[in-house]
């Protein structure tokens, strides 16, 4: 794999890509206005100590002060008894650890380091276990023994390594790592290293016993010298500059440290720019982007938040497999080999929650499982990753050193806080109504003029003139609506003032503060009821749809009952027929009844002719007897 450096440097920004075979695999930059501060050391006073976070806050001579955990005090500030020196990479665990009240006290001088950013609101993290780095070694002051990089996994050449390391005989009192670029390297370029380091130390102790807090006491170097300490190795072939001068002191740095391939650096003078030249600026801009397209036709989708980094699988167009599970393997793998690359791109950190496509066999979760461990090798900050769980999901850790590219290069948008989105022009309105409903209930305020966006003050005269009328009507107040141009639609201005036309200074939160406690309330009556019944009976009277209603009424009702005479003439002569079908019926398959039976038939109907005529004549003779009285 053919690995190139190109280094893009600007008086206000320096960009940093490492390509290989084409593809971008690395990106750092770093403004003139916001340079890092990790690695740097300061002479720091404790402000605040705080037992319940067991965390002691540091001035260091920043705006916002650092924050120091009791896991990275070192063991001199202890009491005593308690603070003999640790050894490299044997840190005492939490619970060894006595409570930090009984560790620094508020005032107290210290010495510590930066180890990540300031990110939002939050100050920068400190560590008082101070490291020097390198090119080969790793100076930890306050510390014995010796150690090899975790990144090394072979025994061999740990052991190796580590008998190289005790021939150098350094200080007993300070202890060294040999980084990954030491492996390999010989006893001689390992003591030059040692002895620099050494050197280094014993002018930043001076330095520590002199000055005063807060102050600063070792700055680490600029963006190009750290990269190329820590990332140059033999397989970067090319280290390509745009500046001459930055050229100039990569080549210098590079004899001195790595004589032999101090000619691998050029100088580009075209005036298209390097990165355009590579065509790394679409993907560098891409990068802000929360869908990352896939090569099978697939997506990631990644959503940051704060303290949590969301990754979704897409299988998108993907459909060249009838196989469900051959489908979901493939997009997976993909998915494995590119999350790793866009969280060294985006230096994403914190814990990260990747929802892969669902697998039904266990033994491709376990190659998706592999595929991304391999990947995630690559990277620098260090990462802890989780089992597949049976939803799919694999959960992460990523070393949060700075804040993220697309924090760092971008601002939070001013319209929507940044969520991504704004109140719909209805939602707003019912918003603003219920912010004058609670304006204009201030006695003090006669006169509340409303400016908002050209579409709500539309929908609002449109749709809700009637309201504002009775809001004025009912509370005595004057309401004037306009509208701004250069508002948005989620923003709203109220200037309040009261009968003399002087200014009421007014706000929604203020309005309220001191009445939540005591809230009037009462029972409703049956007076109450009454009255509301009443208040309904005479609004249906008073509403002009009732009126039409009323005048209505006779030819409604014609119509209803000229319709149910229609309805039960067909209703009576579909009955008729349905009983002449069944006589019919019962004629041809019944037998004829005997005479008796038919006479005990016709005898109800004899009986209630009878009756009818029985009852005919007492009638008469009711209205004879009345006539002749």
């Amino acid at each position: 794999m053919t690995k190139e450096m190109l280094i893009n440097a600007q008086p206000d920004e320096c960009r940093i890509a490492i390509v290989a075979d084409g593809s971008l695999t690395e990106l750092y930059i770093e403004q003139a206005s916001s340079l890092s501060q990790v690695g740097n050391i300061y002479k720091g006073r404790v402000t605040n100590v705080e037992p319940s976070i067991q965390a002691a806050f540091v001035d260091f001579g920043k705006p916002k002060n650092g924050f120091l955990h009791i896991s990275d005090l070192t063991p001199e500030y202890f009491p005593e008894g308690q603070n003999h020196p640790e050894a490299v990479g044997k840190k005492r665990t939490r619970k060894e650890r006595p409570p930090i009240q009984k560790c620094l006290r508020r005032g107290q001088e210290i010495i510590a380091q930066v180890i990540k950013d300031g990110i939002g609101t939050k100050g920068a993290t400190l560590t008082t276990y101070l490291s020097i780095p390198g090119r080969y070694l790793v100076l930890m002051p306050g510390m014995h023994r010796l150690g090899i990089s975790r990144k090394i996994e072979d025994e061999t050449a740990r052991a190796k390594m580590r008998a190289v390391l005790e021939e150098l005989q350094p200080p007993p009192d300070l202890g060294f790592i040999v980084r990954t670029a030491g492996m390999d390297r010989s006893k001689h370029d390992l003591q030059r290293d040692l002895n620099y380091l050494t050197r280094l130390w014993k002018v930043i102790d001076k330095q520590c016993k002199e000055v005063g807090a807060p102050a600063g006491i070792y700055q680490e170097s600029d963006l190009v010298i750290r990269t190329i300490r820590d990332i140059y190795n033999s397989d970067i072939k090319r280290i390509i500059c745009d500046d001459e001068a930055v050229a100039c002191k990569v080549k210098e740095f590079l004899r001195l440290i790595m004589p032999r391939t101090s000619n691998r650096v050029e100088l580009y003078s075209d005036p298209i720019g390097l990165f355009y030249a590579f065509g790394l600026e679409q993907e560098i801009e891409n990068i802000n982007s929360p869908r990352v397209p896939l090569a099978s036709g697939g997506s990631l989708i990644i959503d940051q938040a704060e303290a949590l980094v969301a990754i979704d699988i897409n299988s998108g167009r993907f459909r060249d497999t009838d196989n469900a599970e051959t489908m979901a393997l493939r997009v997976d793998t993909e998915a494995a080999r590119e999350i790793p690359r866009q969280l060294r791109l985006r230096d994403l950190g914190g814990v990260i929650v990747i929802d892969f496509i669902d697998l039904a066999e266990e033994k491709h979760r376990r190659q998706i499982e592999k595929i991304l461990r391999e990947e995630v090798r690559k990277d620098r900050a260090r990462t802890k990753i989780l089992r597949m769980s049976r939803f799919g999901i694999i959960e992460m850790t990523r070393q949060r050193v700075k804040p993220s590219l697309t924090s760092a290069a971008s601002r939070q948008c001013p319209t929507c806080g940044g969520i991504g989105r704004i109140r719909s022009v209805r939602s707003q309105t019912l918003a603003i109504l219920r912010t004058l409903r609670l304006a204009v209930s201030d006695e003090r305020i006669a006169k509340v003029e409303l400016a908002v966006a050209d579409t709500v003050a539309e929908h609002i005269l449109n749709h809700h003139r009637q309201d504002i009328t009775e809001l004025e009507k009912v509370s005595q107040t004057q309401i004037l609506i306009r509208a701004g141009a250069d508002l948005p639609v989620s923003e709203a201005r109220l200037k309040c003032s009261d009968t003399r036309g002087s200014t009421v200074q007014w706000e929604a939160e203020s309005a309220v503060s001191g009445k939540t406690k005591e809230i009037p309330t009462r029972e409703i009556t049956p007076a109450d009821l009454v009255a509301f019944g009443k208040r309904q009976i005479a609004e249906a009277k008073e509403s002009p749809t009732d009126e039409a209603d009323d005048t209505e009424t006779d030819e409604v009702k014609k119509k209803k009952k000229s319709s149910r005479r229609r309805r039960s003439r067909r209703k009576k002569s579909s009955t008729e027929a349905t009983e002449t079908t069944e006589t019919k019926e019962e004629k041809e398959n019944v037998k004829e009844p005997e005479p008796e039976q038919a006479k005990a038939k016709k005898k109800p109907r004899r009986r209630r002719r009878s009756r009818k005529k029985k009852t005919t004549s007492e009638n008469n003779g009711e209205t004879e007897s009345g006539s002749g009285t």
